[in-house]
């Protein structure tokens, strides 16, 4: 998806549908770090309190995911920077680039834990 992209109109949720696609997501998140933890991959700890999740990394760098219900946005922060998503075409896509967070958060993660991980949006 180009720049450009990103300056398309996301479509309207209503809050109770931004409500269960962020929940998907941070769930999501905590079941494939659960799933690394268990096979041994890799030792995140995973921190939820309503709509923020933390992750927390060996070494002692942290992610973190935070729902935004007034913008109806995703924001991460990670060591690479902060990134704001939105839900586009079934997506959340950055609102500057236009990349997609599920990739995003895969190449903090592995920047963070010293290895190759891939969180899989179809986990959620």
């Amino acid at each position: 998806m180009s720049p450009a992209s990103a300056d398309s109109v996301p479509a309207s949720l209503s809050d109770a549908q931004y409500r269960v696609l962020t929940s998907e997501l941070l769930g999501g998140i905590e079941r494939q770090v659960d799933r690394w933890l268990q096979d041994d991959e890799v030792d995140i700890d995973a921190a939820r309190t309503g709509g923020l999740l933390e992750l927390s990394f060996p070494g002692g760098s942290k992610i973190v995911v935070n729902t935004q219900p007034p913008l109806q946005e995703i924001w991460l922060a990670a060591r690479r920077g902060g990134f704001h998503y939105r839900h586009v075409d079934g997506r959340w896509r950055d609102t500057k680039s236009g990349a997609e967070f599920w990739g995003t958060l895969s190449e903090c993660a592995s920047e963070q834990a010293g290895k190759q991980l891939a969180f899989d949006a179809t986990a959620t």
